[in-house]
């Protein structure tokens, strides 16, 4: 929750090559105080089964910009590994990668502004993502 003095985050993930919600994806939060103050780390989290990642920790007060880290690589490699079970003769790696993986990590860097809530939902494919400041 956001007071006068703080900003808050929340995300989730849709996977848009299945319609379906990206389950089980951990999330890193880190915030800074201005373009050219360093990185805070403060935690992070994973997403549910919905997808969402509810427990993002508190952003300090002072933050003027987040930044998002999502480790998707290991939910395409499961979810890979999911699809070869189903399909015996599929291949095992596509032309994105050396395992399979175009991209490994999505970051996401965007300013706030005390007393605003940001919720940025991930709009992710095996090639390709989108994000924007959702509601």
């Amino acid at each position: 929750m956001s007071t006068d003095t703080t900003a808050s985050v929340s995300t989730h993930i849709l996977d848009t090559s299945v319609g379906r919600p990206a389950e089980g994806v951990a999330i890193a939060l880190a915030a800074r105080s201005g373009g050219g103050a360093d990185w805070i780390a403060l935690g992070g989290s994973a997403t549910d089964a919905d997808g969402r990642c509810k427990d993002l920790p508190a952003l300090p007060e002072g933050t003027t910009r987040v930044r998002l880290d999502f480790a998707v690589e290991t939910y395409f490699l499961n979810k890979q590994d999911k699809q070869a079970e189903a399909q015996q003769d599929a291949p095992a790696n596509r032309d994105s990668g050396a395992n399979g993986v175009f991209f490994p990590e999505v970051a996401i860097t965007f300013a706030v502004v005390p007393g605003e809530h940001y919720h940025v939902p991930l709009l992710l494919n095996p090639f390709g993502y989108s994000v924007y400041r959702g509601s």
